[in-house]
């Protein structure tokens, strides 16, 4: 039977109100019929006993006295009214919760009450944005669930998370597991047919959730492998197993300490809540402090792993990585694999090139510098990943715009102070904006708020001026700016590099009439280069010349939405780089031009033929060697209204006499800046540096008038 019990704390434990756990579940537990059933007075909420009862879905719902009927109306609530999306830079509560709060939530569940496995869906995940799709966890040996609690208030805004507890005395074989997490999956597959169910397997989990994979082949399934066990017959500690098997009770107590530092870095545990802008010194006094609190709570690891329970999940996990390995060919669905460097526990970067090979549809992503509690260490937000890799969606088929989730704050720090620290040092950028009136002033008020907003400009060497710009307006305007991306970047070799995941976390969307007309209808601000590739990698000598296409692409697209139309100029690049090798030299040389032919052979193509040399633009490497950091230059020419000139720019003849003064209108910007920064006193990195270490952040240093 099945039965569902809300309340605030772990399940099957009486609580009072002298003593409540700080983390809340709701829980459900799918047994037999065998099962025992709870009586009303078996749980206790707040020193309350549930006492009604009423039919749902598939399902038993005990519910408590006022805040448990408040809860029902409050998830009614969510689901009549669900909040419709994400706003840019909320707060997915990364760094808040610890590898200690872990220890902490597993006190209370590991407590024996003869009860099967179950799935709980813990309270800090709250409310999903409308229509979200369901992840269940699938943790790894320790079996209580609580795996995810670092992830748990950022995946609550995008899955209906459920986690899958197994009480560490059950020893449910393998195949009763598989059918157990087959059953909920099918299930919820009857119930929305339309969505993807995701499983996230960690270690052990990833073989159960490769088995179920391979039993349902026709259910949409999205499958995420934390450090897969499914190599555990090459573990370098295969030797270690017997030994394991001989020692006596009495030493068992120092087994989960020496398993804690080959299956996770305490010291990337102890890294998760500190702040990467402190100075190494609080740095290092705070990683002192949580190392401190951490060790003792290594004890509790005897708790969570008995010694009986043990043996039986090493046994248990010969038993599915057996399982999974022979069926893998029969793994229809898609498959993300995540898999640390300094894994001593499995040899998780060569299974990931196995899965990779041996699985239809399946991205790997490294985590050098991790070990085997990948989720429990800092480092690794697993909402980012999965955005990065482009594996959310909320339908059988991903879209680009109605399924993107906005950057949040979290993300947002750690990519200017750790992905892109070095470059957003040396660019300095400062932006100008262009008022209605014609007034150039710095800042992006002549911008407008409202969408939609169509910005177009040159498209800098390599893409140099696009993390400055979207930053930028995320932290001035508090607006996403979706930038047009060439689809090699989604669809071709490319997609494979995680180099790329950045972009795609910050709004990036391959470049198609269609995202066009979906981001422009949804009042979206959207940036475009009618340059493309052609620009970012154009040959010596040709710096802030723009290579746009004959026909006016854009200006009747943005009139059929009334959009405003931005031009904008940024210049820098000959500041930051020297291009030493361009196209045309790297074409002499016979291997890395038989390299560049055949990589490009099945690239995608932009344009047709008749779009010239900007269609038909061969991706590659430039050679550039970098300058001593000069600054990057920003403006933001004059709005241009279309609202009420559709018919006006349906003609030919205006639409491209609009498309040439918006060219006109970038190539004097460009100019101007060329010339302007010429008076710039904080043009080189070292003034910048000087300035900010006596006065202010970089955001806010001086530039020239305009």
């Amino acid at each position: 039977m099945t039965s569902i019990i809300g309340f605030p704390g772990p399940h099957f434990c009486v609580l009072n109100s002298e003593n409540k756990p700080r983390f809340q579940v709701q829980v459900r537990s799918l047994g037999s019929k065998d099962s025992p059933v709870l009586s009303s007075d078996s749980v206790a909420v707040n020193g309350a006993s549930v006492i009604e009862e009423r039919e749902e879905r598939r399902s038993l719902i005990d519910e408590g006295n006022e805040r448990l009927s408040h809860k029902v109306n409050e998830e009614k609530r969510v689901k009549d009214g669900a909040l419709e999306s994400l706003e840019p830079l909320w707060d997915d509560g990364y760094g808040t919760v610890t590898v200690k709060d872990y220890f902490d939530a597993t006190k209370e569940m590991i407590k024996p009450d003869g009860g099967p496995p179950r799935w709980f869906c813990p309270i800090a995940c709250g409310a999903p944005i409308k229509d979200s799709p369901i992840l269940f966890f699938l943790p790894g040996l320790d079996g209580t669930g609580w795996g995810l609690i670092l992830h748990h208030k950022a995946l609550g805004k995008a899955f209906e998370v459920r986690c899958l507890h197994i009480p560490i005395n059950d020893r449910t074989p393998f195949e009763g597991l598989v059918k157990f997490v087959e059953e909920t999956i099918r299930l919820e597959h009857a119930s929305s047919p339309n969505k993807p169910i995701y499983l996230v397997g960690d270690s052990f989990g990833g073989c159960l959730s490769l088995a179920v994979a391979a039993r349902n082949p026709t259910i949409d399934l999205v499958l995420i492998l934390v450090n897969s066990a499914s190599s555990i017959e090459r573990s370098q500690l295969q030797p270690l197993f017997p030994i394991l098997e001989a020692i006596p009770d009495e030493l068992h107590t120092a087994i989960p300490y020496l398993l804690s530092f080959v299956m996770g870095d305490p010291t990337k545990m102890a890294m998760v809540n500190i702040e990467s802008r402190l100075p190494p010194s609080l740095k290092l006094t705070q990683l002192s402090r949580n190392l401190i609190a951490l060790l003792p709570c290594l004890s509790s690891l005897a708790d969570i792993i008995p010694r009986a329970t043990l043996l039986w999940k090493l046994k248990l996990l010969k038993s599915a990585a057996a399982y999974a390995n022979s069926r893998l060919h029969a793994v229809k669905a898609e498959v993300l694999v995540l898999a640390s460097g300094k894994d001593n526990m499995v040899p998780s970067r060569d299974e990931a090139q196995r899965l990779m090979s041996s699985l239809q549809n399946c991205t790997v992503r490294h985590f050098n510098d991790n070990g085997h509690t990948l989720l429990l260490e800092d480092g690794i937000n697993l909402l980012t990943v999965i955005k990065g890799t482009c594996k959310y969606r909320r339908s059988r088929k991903r879209d680009y715009v109605s399924d993107f989730l906005p950057p949040s704050m979290s993300e947002l720090k750690y990519t200017t102070d750790e992905v892109f620290r070095l470059l957003r040092l040396a660019t300095g950028s400062v932006m100008f904006s262009t008022l209605e009136d014609g007034k150039i002033v710095r800042g992006l008020a002549g911008v407008p708020h409202e969408g939609p907003v169509l910005i177009v400009g040159y498209h800098n060497l390599m893409g140099l001026e696009l993390n400055s710009l979207v930053e930028e307006f995320l932290r001035e305007k508090n607006i996403m700016v979706r930038g047009a991306a060439h689809p090699e970047l989604f669809w071709g070799k490319s997609a494979s590099l995680a180099t790329f995941d950045w972009h795609k976390v910050f709004g990036a969307v391959p470049v198609t009439a269609k995202n066009l007309f979906k981001l422009l209808s949804s009042k979206s601000h959207v940036l475009l280069y009618p340059g493309g590739a052609r620009e970012a990698l154009h040959f010596k000598g040709e710096e802030y010349k723009l290579f746009w296409p004959n026909k006016p692409e854009f200006v009747r697209m943005a009139a059929q939405f009334g959009a405003t139309i931005v031009p904008f100029a940024a210049v820098g690049e000959d500041d930051l780089l020297e291009l030493v090798f361009d196209y045309n030299d790297l074409k002499k040389i016979p291997m890395i031009s038989d390299y560049i032919k055949e990589s490009n052979r099945n690239a995608i193509r932009l344009r047709d033929e008749t779009s010239g040399e900007v269609g038909n633009t061969d991706l590659f490497l430039p050679g550039v060697l970098p300058k001593f950091p000069g600054r990057y230059y920003y403006l933001f020419g004059k709005p241009i209204v279309t609202k009420g000139k559709k018919e006006f720019l349906k003609d030919k003849e205006n639409a491209n006499k609009l498309y040439l003064e918006i060219q006109s209108d970038i190539e004097n910007s460009l100019a101007y800046l060329l010339k302007k920064r010429e008076e710039d006193p904080y043009r080189s990195v070292t003034d910048r540096t000087a300035y900010r270490a006596m006065y202010s952040p970089i955001h806010e240093v001086p530039t020239f008038e305009p």
